[in-house]
């Protein structure tokens, strides 16, 4: 797995579908310092999906923080759309007199720029989400379903995980901590497996597999049946750092590939647990490895039929 998955990343629809309760404090740490101050850090990747649906049903105080990195988002966007529509129209001038490589970089690249600029802007002002509001990426911050003093919550965590130990330098010579092999949870996990489990509900998820050309291309994975996904996931709670709030980040767990998905080109697949496990899986027993392995190996067997993705 899973570069990118089609998150439920609507808190209403998580609350729906397992009834875990918001932990507010965790979700406006997680974007803002308190009420009334700037911004502490760059904002955030998320789901739109997401500050939609906060948005639109609040917390009131963490709606007006997401309408506030709107209002700043928008300036900025603005500014860039305009940037680049002069920068087109330059070089469409110069190339009337004479035909240079650097005139028709500028045209494409100014044009592709304000093209992703354009497509943002409509994107914080829609006010029903998308499929393509709830995707996720390495990065991304979305809720993820965990257990905590026997009540389902859910908590705002990063999809990269920050292993036990780690700093931020660390982090960044292993880029790839988004997946937990299955093969790998004692070794490379075993701080983590057996400790802190989590769940993430998805619909799809996409895969970077080689065309029958030779080319990169993205296939979008969907079960049949198309019963949401209980993806299993490992979290971690690290120090804040330059006066920051504890760190929340999570790994998808990937297994061997199902028939489907290695026959269209990929060779892992998310552990798409049964609803009847989440209790054991979110609440493991110490030491009971044994246990946690009969989940896996009791997951659904969906079909997963796919596509090219857009």
């Amino acid at each position: 797995m899973c570069y990118s998955a089609q998150v439920y990343a609507e808190l209403k629809k998580y609350r729906r579908a397992t009834g875990a309760n918001m932990s507010v404090e965790d979700y406006v740490k997680t974007f803002w310092i308190e009420k009334g101050r700037t911004p502490f850090r760059k904002r955030p990747k998320v789901p739109r999906a997401m500050e939609i649906e906060i948005l639109r049903d609040g917390p009131a105080e963490l709606a007006d923080y997401v309408r506030e990195w709107d209002r700043l988002e928008m300036a900025d966007l603005e500014q860039e759309v305009w940037k680049q529509k002069r920068r087109v129209a330059d070089a469409e001038r110069a190339l009337e007199s004479k035909v240079t490589k650097k005139a028709q970089e500028d045209v494409r690249i100014g044009s592709d720029k304000m093209s992703k600029a354009l497509a943002r802007i409509e994107a914080l002002k829609r006010t029903e989400p998308t499929a393509s509001d709830s995707r996720m990426y390495p990065g991304y911050w979305v809720p993820v379903l965990v257990m905590e003093g026997g009540q389902l919550v859910l908590k705002p965590m990063r999809y990269q995980c920050r292993l036990p130990g780690w700093t931020e330098a660390v982090e960044r010579k292993y880029p790839g901590t988004y997946n937990a092999r299955r093969d790998k949870l004692e070794s490379a996990w075993k701080d983590l497996f057996g400790h802190q489990h989590g769940l993430i509900i998805a619909d799809v998820f996409y895969e970077n597999v080689n065309g029958p050309d030779g080319q990169n291309r993205v296939l979008a994975f969907t079960p049949r049946d198309r019963e949401s996904m209980l993806i299993a996931c490992l979290w971690n709670q690290s120090p804040g750092q330059r006066g920051e709030p504890e760190f929340y980040s999570f790994a998808a767990i990937t297994d061997e590939p199902e028939p489907e998905v290695s026959e269209a080109g990929h060779d892992r697949t998310i552990i798409n647990i049964k609803p009847d496990y989440i209790a054991d899986w979110l609440n493991p027993q110490a030491g009971d490895l044994q246990k946690l392995y009969r989940i896996f190996d009791d997951k659904r067997h969906p079909f997963y039929e796919h596509r090219v993705a857009a």
